[in-house]
């Protein structure tokens, strides 16, 4: 019978090279008895992956529509705050102003005219509002101010009504100021023409804000806002008349104003509402898909520990004979 032998050298290479071998497979069954999952995993599918790369694509895609969910909810609360904030000072406001009649003191129309000054550094500041370091009203120029300050609004429509004497003409003149496009908005809107590009937040689901700092129904909020603050101006020089006409007109434009702010919240809740529950189904398929990958994955407990303890076995056997080996000698060759 023909006796093949290896070297020491060779032979201590082996012992090494299956030590290294099965210290791996023991750490990886560790891995896999203490986490569950298995860690060969073309094994484990034999070899057909299509269906775990479906799984992770589509998770991969909702966790994108989740920062856009996150995000689209961000600036829908902080604009319903705002138009909130503009709803409570039109209902505010007009109700004071509309108390002013002929008769009120020259320093009750002052005060309302100081009222209304305040309620439009206010208006404009909702306007003007930021979330996420985006503006919430400047339609696609996210990066800007929508709206200029409040002196160089008064500035601007002061210089339209100048020498006009009667309520009618200067409510005529800035309605037509606010119009205009070389008026109010050459004057004050730096915002975009176009809307905020709509959201995909949903495999099915596309959310849109909207609004801009120029919708009509803004821009009726601060002419009449505007025009009480500039009723008691000394520099227009109008009557008493004149003066609880234009506030009182302001106050009832703010009343009709506060039910156009109320159908804006509404149509903002909607979208609010929509995005709420595109959420809390993105959440539902995400729970869905992350168990269904983990039941792909799944190793089975009894079969892993069954293996680990043969590793175990084997390492221990491979221990002792190395062990052995090293102390073997040239004297004991030879006995």
């Amino acid at each position: 019978m023909t006796m093949t032998s290896i070297g020491d050298l060779a032979q201590s290479l082996m012992l090494r090279a299956r030590g290294a071998e099965l210290k791996t497979a023991l750490a990886d069954l560790g891995a896999e008895l203490s986490s569950g999952r298995t860690s060969d995993i073309v094994g484990r599918l034999g070899g057909d992956l299509s269906h775990l790369a479906d799984i992770d694509r589509t998770l991969r895609q909702l966790d994108g529509f989740g920062a856009a969910t996150r995000e689209t909810a961000l600036m829908a609360d902080a604009a319903q705050s705002a138009l909130g904030r503009l709803h409570d000072l039109a209902s505010d406001l007009g109700t004071g102003l509309i108390g002013i009649g002929p008769s009120s003191s020259p320093a009750a129309r002052r005060h309302a005219a100081l009222q209304a000054q305040g309620g439009l550094e206010s208006a404009l500041g909702a306007l003007n509002l930021r979330a996420g370091g985006r503006s919430l009203f400047a339609g696609a120029a996210t990066d800007r101010t929508p709206l200029g300050s409040s002196g160089t609004l008064l500035a601007g429509l002061k210089s339209a009504v100048s020498g006009l004497v009667t309520t009618e003409d200067i409510r005529a003149a800035a309605q037509a100021w606010f119009d205009d496009p070389a008026g109010f908005r050459a004057t004050m809107y730096a915002g975009s023409d176009r809307p905020v590009s709509p959201v995909r937040i949903g495999s099915a689901e596309v959310v849109s804000l909207s609004l801009r700092a120029d919708d009509p129904v803004f821009r009726d909020m601060l002419r009449d806002t505007a025009l009480a603050a500039l009723a008691a101006d000394p520099d227009l020089g109008l009557n008493a008349g004149v003066q609880a006409g234009l506030l009182r007109g302001a106050g009832e434009g703010l009343i009709g104003t506060r039910d156009s702010l109320t159908g804006l919240r509404a149509d903002l809740g909607f979208a609010q509402a929509r995005i709420e529950e595109t959420a809390a189904r993105n959440a539902a398929a995400r729970t869905g898909l992350d168990y269904a990958r983990g039941e792909l994955l799944a190793a089975d407990p009894y079969e892993t520990a069954t293996r680990l303890q043969d590793v175990q076995n084997r390492l221990e056997s491979l221990y002792a004979v190395t062990a052995r080996t090293a102390r073997l000698s040239l004297l004991s060759y030879l006995k």
